[in-house]
Parts: structure tokens; C-alpha cells; sequence
């Protein structure tokens, strides 16, 4: 993070603007909206500031600029096309300890202005830090579009009802989890469509009903998907961040784990081979006992929980114990892994079925119906197949797989770190022995993984 994002109140606040343009007259008008008392320097002044005068009451000084203008204020915006006076202003600014911002020149500013998605009393800000202002006034666009006029009435009804609120909810959790549901429920479309009135009523019986009846604690069982953080469900998302506690594995990546509230409590109960940070009935056990305390639980596991994932064992104990909970699919491994390193998993001329193994039963054997598996015209995906390659490849070679059969090895697919390795049954283990393979990885065999080298469209980085 380059800057530290602030709002920063200036009601009644003395600011000063250096020059009287066109792109002046737009701070002019952020500045007056702010509530600011504006003093305008420049020795030409168009005649768009000009009529900005009485509406604003700004004070209008037609001359250049000297360092002993600027004094007692709180922050000063240089908006000249002048280098030298904008550097001046940022020098003079700088020694007195004075905010400054020279338009389109990041090095001579101690504060960026962004663009600002004005909602009042809502307010979103969007900066590159002056890297890139043409995309972050289009990121406002977007936000604009999906943020309607009438998000500034819903956040006036919450004030009217805050400081209620909080005599009444004294829990800051308990209070988060009421002020959520208001802002995505019945109360806030009330507000939407207008209906101001009702949307009262309802918020005093909600307040009235939050007293007797703390919120229940439930689980979110969330398949974070193969790894790449923009893969995620809209509802996993959501849910994601509304929880107060985040129970994560090892394939879950950091910019996952990045999209949860700031301040969750994060649990990492990540397994390896025959290297459990936490053994699965303690995990169990663990996600009851969190939602039983009350809290929202995000369980978040790589790809979909329902594939390999062992999502099916948690919520049994869940429901054993009268827990609620939610299933969010995600994308899963052998869908997202195969489609990033440009690998069909059926295709009419390679094959006509997919089939999914885990490379590792629980006894950390390699134990599959290899004769099923060697048939001809189909792809087997692999799960967890690392350490056992070797045996994998002689088994299938031994059950009558040919030699030269296709075989891929994608480690951390739909990341930027992925690496699609490809050979054949006889020559991927040496391959693999002399790379340095990070998991997790994924394994696929077929004639569909000749396509690979035709229909790859990611780019690596490694």
C-alpha cells in the first residue's frame, strides 16, 4: 500500500488552491463540497472559477504565488501548468508541514486526491496513487453503477438508529451481525424503493427483537476453488466476509485469505501427508465448538469440498449436533487446473469419459482399480499424486496403458506460479525428479493431453 487512505474532515477548515483552471475549479468544487473556506490564488483567473465565487464565497486573489501565502492552512492543492510554481508550493508546503497535492506530479505530493464516488454521508474512494487517475476514475465508474443514490439515505436511517443501537446491542459482534442484516435485508429495499417510513418501523422491531435473541453461530463449508482468488463464487465471497472466524487449509492462497474480514480470528488447520497440523475429527470438533460459541464460521478448503475435500465428514458432525450450516461449491481442481493449462478433459476425439482418483488412500497406500483405469479413450485425473508418480505410471503401464501415453503434471494451476509439465508414462517420473515441483499439484493422463500445446492460453511466470 503506497498511500494510507484517510478522510479527512475540512468544515470550516481553511484550504488553498494554487491557479484558477478548469481542472482548479474541479478541486475548487470537491473541496466546497466538503464543507472547506477556499482561498484561490492564481494571476489569471477563467472565468468557470470566477462564477464560483459567491456560490462557494471563496476568496479570489489574482497575483502569483509567494511562500509567504501560504500559511494556516490545513492543505493546499497546486493546480497550475507552471513547474516551477507547483514545485515552490510543494517545497514551502512540505517545510511548514502542510498537506499538498500538485495535480499530476505523485513526487510533489504529501496526499493523493482520488476519485470519489459521493453517496453522503457514503463516501468511496478510489486511488491509484497517482500511478494510473484515467483507471481509477474508471474503477468509479463501475462502482457507480452498482452503488445507486439511495445507498445515502439507507446510511442516514443507520445514524438516526446508531447510538440506539449500540445502548441496546452491546456486543460489537452481536452489533455487526444486526447492522449486516439491516444493509442486505428487507430493511435496506424498503429504503431502495423508497419507503422510507416502513423501513423505520421494521428497524425498531428488529432492534426490539435483537434483545431478546442473540444471533446463532453456523458454518459456511466455502470451496475456495483451485487457487486463483477472482475464481471464487459471488456467494463464497459474501459469506467469506461476514464470517468472524476463518478455518482455512493448505491450498487455500493468501489472496484468498486476503478477501476475509480484516479482523477475523484465522485458524489454519492445513494437512499434509502423513503431516496433519490438525487430525479431521479435531477439526470437526472445531467447528462445532466456534458456532456453538456464537460465531460465523468460514471453513475453507481448496477447490470444491465435496471433492476430496472430506466437506461430507464435517457436516455430518454438524448435523449431528444441530448446527447450521451452508455448502458453497467451488471450482474444483481437475476442472480449473486442466482448463488453465489448456487441457480438455473430454473432447469426441481423445475421450469420451473423466474420471477422478485420489493418488493417496487413508493409509497413505496407492491402492486403484488399475484395470479400469488403463482402458483406452478416457482421462484420469489424479488428486494428491506427487509422491506416488512412479508407481502410478508402472501400474498403468502394467495394467496395459502404453508407454507413450500422455501425461501432464500441472503444480498450482490457475496461479501465476503455475507450471504445466508434460511426457509420457515412461518419462514423466525422471522428468519430475529433476524439477523442483511445489504443490499442490494435479495429474492428468489421456490423448487429450496433446491438445496442450495447441490450446494453451495462460501465461506462466516460471
Amino acid at each position: 500500500m503506497d498511500y494510507f487512505p484517510v478522510f479527512v474532515n475540512l468544515k470550516a477548515h481553511k484550504c488553498l488552491v494554487v491557479g484558477a483552471g478548469e481542472i482548479a475549479a474541479r478541486k475548487i468544487d470537491c473541496l466546497a463540497r466538503a464543507g472547506a473556506k477556499i482561498t484561490v490564488i492564481a494571476k489569471e483567473i477563467s472565468p468557470t472559477v470566477a462564477n464560483m465565487q459567491v456560490t462557494h464565497a471563496l476568496t479570489l486573489l489574482q497575483k502569483s504565488f509567494a511562500p509567504e501565502d501560504l500559511s494556516d492552512f490545513r492543505l493546499v492543492i497546486s493546480a497550475t501548468n507552471d513547474e516551477a510554481t507547483n514545485r515552490l508550493v510543494a517545497q514551502i508546503a512540505e517545510q511548514q508541514k502542510i498537506l499538498v497535492n500538485v495535480v499530476d506530479n505523485p513526487e510533489l505530493c504529501s496526499f493523493i486526491v482520488p476519485a470519489i464516488i459521493d453517496r453522503a454521508p457514503l463516501t468511496v474512494a478510489v486511488s491509484s496513487g497517482g500511478a494510473a487517475p484515467v483507471l481509477a476514475r474508471l474503477l468509479r465508474a463501475k462502482i457507480e453503477s452498482i452503488i445507486p443514490p439511495s445507498y445515502g439515505q439507507l446510511a442516514m436511517l443507520a445514524s438516526q438508529f446508531r447510538n440506539a443501537v449500540k445502548q441496546h446491542i452491546t456486543h460489537p459482534r452481536h452489533r455487526r451481525i444486526f447492522w449486516e442484516q439491516v444493509f442486505q435485508g428487507d430493511i435496506a429495499e424498503l429504503v431502495f424503493a423508497g419507503k422510507t417510513k416502513q423501513a423505520k418501523q421494521q428497524l425498531q422491531q428488529k432492534l426490539i427483537d435483537a434483545e431478546n435473541t442473540p444471533p446463532a453461530g453456523e458454518v459456511y463449508l466455502i470451496g475456495a476453488g483451485p487457487g486463483a482468488a477472482d475464481l471464487l463464487t459471488f456467494r463464497a465471497l459474501r459469506l467469506l466476509q461476514q464470517a468472524d472466524v476463518v478455518v482455512y487449509d493448505r491450498l487455500v492462497s493468501p489472496e484468498i485469505l486476503d478477501l476475509a474480514r480484516r479482523d477475523s480470528e484465522r485458524i489454519y488447520v492445513g494437512k499434509q501427508r502423513s503431516n496433519h497440523a490438525l487430525p479431521q475429527e479435531s477439526i470437526n470438533t472445531l467447528l462445532a465448538d466456534l458456532a456453538k460459541a456464537g460465531k460465523r464460521v468460514a471453513r475453507l478448503k481448496g477447490g470444491d469440498p465435496f471433492i476430496f475435500g472430506r466437506g461430507g465428514e464435517e457436516i455430518e458432525t454438524l448435523m449431528q449436533q444441530d448446527i447450521h450450516f451452508q455448502v458453497v461449491p467451488g471450482i474444483t481442481a481437475a476442472s480449473g487446473c486442466a482448463t488453465y493449462a489448456g487441457i480438455p478433459l473430454t473432447h469426441r476425439d481423445h475421450a469420451q469419459s473423466c474420471t477422478f482418483v485420489t493418488g493417496h488412500l487413508k493409509d497413505d497406500s496407492v491402492h486403484l482399480n488399475w484395470t479400469q483405469l488403463a482402458a483406452p479413450n478416457q482421462t484420469i485425473v489424479i488428486y494428491m499424486g506427487l509422491v506416488g508418480l512412479e508407481k502410478i505410471c508402472q501400474s498403468l503401464i502394467a495394467h496395459g496403458s502404453p508407454e507413450n501415453l500422455p501425461i501432464a503434471l500441472v503444480q498450482q494451476g490457475t496461479t501465476h506460479n503455475q507450471r504445466v509439465i508434460i511426457g509420457t508414462l515412461a518419462s514423466l517420473p525422471a522428468q519430475v525428479a529433476e524439477l523442483n515441483i511445489k504443490p499442490p499439484t494435479l495429474i492428468i493422463i489421456g490423448t487429450v493431453v496433446t491438445l496442450h500445446e495447441r490450446l494453451n492460453w495462460f501465461e506462466q511466470s516460471v
